[in-house]
């Protein structure tokens, strides 16, 4: 069982869990991370359009089943296909922030 006692910031409970910067373990939580996000964003810009996952895999020329999955957190995204669900699918711009 992992040591939390002298934990004082969000930072330090991710390193004791997933490991420092860099290393594999905390590679793959922060992709896992970052899907979650780009998923809750792209649910959450769908129902604020007022459209289903069909009517936007449709419109953005893509599958339900993919949009699904997106959501889900559960696919591999290629950027093209990011910037084409939100530009042809949503009628929204997409910006990037490299940190």
């Amino acid at each position: 069982m992992k040591n939390y006692k002298n934990i004082q910031t969000f930072d330090e409970l991710i390193e004791r869990e997933h490991g420092q910067i860099g290393t594999e373990s905390r590679n793959k939580y922060e992709e896992g991370a970052q899907m979650f996000i780009v998923s809750e964003m792209l649910k959450s810009a769908r129902k604020e359009a007022k459209m289903t996952q069909e009517e936007l895999a449709e419109k953005a020329g893509t599958k339900k089943s993919y949009i699904s999955k997106l959501e889900n957190a559960k696919g591999n995204i290629q950027l093209s296909t990011l910037i084409r669900i939100f530009e042809q699918g949503l009628n929204k711009k997409i910006g990037l922030t490299f940190l």
